[in-house]
């Protein structure tokens, strides 16, 4: 299996990492870009390198590098994620801006018809964003915000992004024990269930 991901501007790069640190376990291929933004975000909200971060990867590649394989549609693989996704990227991409790396790979995504994920971390949103993730979900992207589960009970931060990261992973058909899926009301107490 190979997977493209890409880690924007937007807060919440951990989540991108932990993506990585959980991929680097599998045989599954990954293919990386790392936004100048995110390079900085990653410095300012973890204990991580980007040197570190694309140490997980199998392939990297630079942000402006239009002849990296990603760039074309004969490239094949098996889903993109971008995650975190910051509102400025998910408006390029619904709107074929191809000015970066990041844009291009997943407008190619879009064209082959492959899967397309988009983490996007902003809230909250007024009706220009609410636009174009519409916009986003008519070409054939998935929109998923990372927000908690609490039937699971998370104890930990890492927890919650365990969570938001096995989901991720599920869509892209992935099987993962990062988080604790819903599996009816009857395998919670009832004491529990309504607190």
């Amino acid at each position: 299996m190979r997977i493209v991901v890409a880690l924007s501007g937007a807060s919440g790069q951990i989540y991108g990492i932990r993506l990585l640190e959980y991929l680097s376990k599998t045989n599954v291929e990954t293919h990386l870009v790392i936004s100048p933004p995110a390079r900085e975000n990653i410095e300012i909200e973890t204990e991580y390198s980007p040197d570190y971060v694309e140490s997980l990867a199998d392939f990297c590649y630079d942000y402006m590098d239009f002849t990296a394989p990603i760039a074309s549609g004969s490239f094949k693989h098996d889903g993109m994620v971008i995650i975190p996704c910051s509102i400025k990227t998910a408006s390029a991409v619904a709107n074929s801006l191809n000015y970066n790396l990041i844009i291009r790979a997943a407008d190619v995504t879009l064209k082959e018809r492959r899967k397309l994920i988009l983490t996007v971390r902003e809230t909250p949103l007024h009706s220009g964003h609410f636009r174009i993730l519409s916009q986003l979900s008519d070409l054939g992207a998935i929109i998923y915000f990372p927000v908690p589960a609490f039937y699971a009970k998370p104890k930990t931060l890492d927890d919650i992004i365990n969570h938001t990261v096995g989901r991720v992973l599920d869509l892209l058909g992935i099987e993962n024990d990062l988080y604790k899926p819903w599996i009816g009301k009857e395998s919670i107490s009832e004491r529990e269930f309504n607190l």
